[in-house]
């Protein structure tokens, strides 16, 4: 078994997918890093593996960085390699510019990272920088060429457009009775990307993450 397979097969196991690749000279990484491996979950069956672990039945706060950092730390030491993270470093890493670099996350037309899997519900919970080179991922065409763009218009409070990101008018709309379905099932421009709706992401994760943001 390839080392690359071997990882595939670790973080399935912990319903994490490999989702790109970035070599040494594509972007700049950290010190003994040759190739970074980025892991984000894997399909609906994610949530339901995350949330019965020991870190969600403890009452502790963060409980999805929290076994992200146990979790990867610990995939990362079995492979002689290290734990990065997209949270609790100052500054912090660069994972979106990694995200880009690996050649399986581009830019939307409303400025979100999509992923030519996980479409719009991409999402990164660490990364393991290798100490050895590993060959290239196969290219993969732009998810959003020849796409109808549905996102363009989905959505309702027009926070999210081709101009930029209006955060303060998305809480404001999360704030009123309206915004009560993107609060408990997700940003709707995230779930309309027609790559999203194949990715099958549960919905009480995407109601999660709502909670957290407007928190």
């Amino acid at each position: 078994m390839g080392l690359l397979a071997q990882i595939e097969q670790m973080a399935q196991a912990q319903a994490l997918g490999v989702m790109g690749l970035v070599a040494e000279g594509a972007a700049t990484l950290p010190d003994g890093v040759r190739t970074l491996v980025l892991l984000g979950p894997q399909g609906p069956g994610f949530w339901a593996h995350v949330t019965a672990t020991p870190e969600f039945q403890d009452g502790t706060s963060d409980p999805l960085d929290r076994w992200s950092q146990r979790v990867i730390s610990t995939l990362a030491a079995e492979l002689g390699g290290q734990a990065l993270f997209p949270f609790g470093t100052r500054p912090p890493h660069p994972f979106i510019t990694w995200a880009l670099a690996s050649g399986r996350a581009f830019a939307s037309p409303v400025h979100l990272l999509v992923h030519a899997q996980a479409g719009l519900w991409v999402s990164y919970r660490g990364a393991i920088g290798l100490p050895v080179a590993l060959p290239a991922l196969p290219p993969v065409p732009h998810p959003c060429t020849g796409c109808a763009q549905p996102c363009l218009s989905a959505c309702p409070a027009s926070a999210l457009t081709p101009a930029g990101y209006d955060v303060p008018a998305c809480h404001t709309w999360l704030d009123r009775a309206e915004g009560a379905a993107c609060l408990t099932g997700g940003c709707a421009v995230r779930a309309i990307c027609p790559v999203s709706r194949a990715h099958g992401r549960d919905p009480i994760q995407s109601a999660y993450h709502m909670r957290q943001f407007h928190r």
